[in-house]
């Protein structure tokens, strides 16, 4: 409640849920914000923006509008749900990792190193073009499965510093069995870590899967902003002056981003007081400034 609290007050925080808050909104209300349909050719051939196509087509006739706003849903569902899996594997593993230590700790840190090793895009390629084209579900699973590592490594540092309180300690002096201590006396403690590895594995996720799908190793019955760039690009869409078909998509993701990115910051600096010195130092400027005028 404190950090919703803290959340509301803090402009960067603000300025990220309303733009997350009016993208998961359109997502929703998709049908009901365009009268056509996102696989339907509705117009002529890469028919530039006008009253009736608000953003205009694609090559085939599609309108960009509605699959703009229909594919913010397959694109937020692979961003939260792969976000969701790599966040709540990179959690229990860093709290055990770090509550339990010894060869617990040791057999887990072994698994981290071995994928942390292994450069990610590279292993997505390779799996996703393994699989052949791969539905928006497959995408978040592997990412899912392949991304966890950073937060096993930051969870469990953090476990490591809150397992040596006090009120960790009494609960061990009392019997409290371990998964107790673990799920209601050390995990309270890191919903700011959580949240920002959550956020931060939204942002990957949704920017991974685009990629994924722009190289065409998604599956392109699809309607996804990734696809839209994928059949923008096989369209050559700059070349022959198509703009809007491919700048949709761009403009979206970049939206989308800069939301989590604006909600991200704001719960570093909510979580780390160090970095809310400068708008102190901002406020003390400008009252010495009015001291000097007034003198």
């Amino acid at each position: 409640m404190k950090l919703l609290t803290q959340l509301l007050y803090n402009k960067k925080a603000l300025t990220g849920l309303i733009i997350i808050s009016i993208i998961i909104l359109v997502a929703i209300f998709a049908p009901l914000l365009t009268e056509y349909s996102p696989v339907k050719r509705v117009g002529r051939p890469h028919q530039p923006p006008s009253w009736d196509h608000w953003l205009g087509t694609t090559r085939l006739g599609h309108d960009v509008f509605s699959r703009l706003v229909h594919g913010a849903r397959v694109s937020l569902a692979v961003g939260f749900g792969a976000g969701l899996l790599i966040t709540l594997i990179g959690t229990i593993l860093g709290i055990i990792a770090g509550y339990k230590g010894g060869v617990v700790d040791e057999v887990i840190n072994f698994f981290t190193n071995m994928v942390l090793v292994v450069p990610n895009l590279p292993l997505l390629l390779v799996l996703a073009a393994f699989i052949g084209q791969a539905s928006p579900l497959v995408i978040a699973i592997i990412l899912g499965c392949t991304s966890w590592a950073w937060g096993v490594r930051v969870t469990r540092s953090e476990t490591l510093s809150i397992r040596q309180r006090d009120f960790v300690k009494s609960a061990e002096m009392l019997g409290e069995p371990g998964w107790r201590i673990m799920l209601f006396e050390i995990f309270p403690n890191l919903i700011s870590i959580v949240g920002i590895n959550f956020i931060g594995s939204v942002i990957f996720a949704v920017i991974t899967e685009a990629t994924l799908e722009f190289l065409g190793l998604g599956d392109p019955n699809t309607v996804s902003w990734g696809i839209m760039l994928y059949n923008a690009q096989n369209a050559a869409a700059l070349a022959v002056g198509a703009w809007w078909d491919l700048l949709a998509p761009c403009f979206a993701l970049a939206f989308l981003g800069l939301g989590l990115a604006l909600l991200n910051f704001a719960i570093d600096e909510i979580a780390n007081p160090r970095l809310r010195t400068g708008g102190m130092l901002n406020r003390w400027s400008r009252m010495v400034r009015l001291g000097e005028g007034k003198l």
